[in-house]
């Protein structure tokens, strides 16, 4: 499979990392780091990477780094990995 690009609403600062639910169409990713010094940014790279069973170094920001909205890449994506997403999304 090739790449897979979707939005992310972060949530920095949350008392705990946790991926799933859906804001405007993105997956929320709450992570405990703060909003600064792109910690935020990093803590959101590895709990999507935690989330979809790949790892950190497949998943890249590709817009939105000083941004609560992020637009996510995962290359490459594995089998299966757009079926995961609509989970996350429809968390609660």
């Amino acid at each position: 499979m090739g790449a897979l690009r979707f939005a992310v609403r972060v949530k920095p600062g949350a008392k705990r990392t946790a991926v799933g639910g859906s804001w405007q169409g993105a997956l929320i990713v709450a992570v405990a780091a703060p909003a600064v010094d792109g910690k935020a940014t990093e803590a959101v790279r590895k709990a999507v990477a935690a989330a979809l069973g790949v790892r950190a170094a497949d998943v890249a920001v590709v817009r939105g780094h000083r941004s609560r909205d992020k637009l996510i890449e995962v290359d490459p994506a594995p089998d299966g990995a757009g079926d995961r997403l609509a989970e996350l999304l429809t968390r609660r």
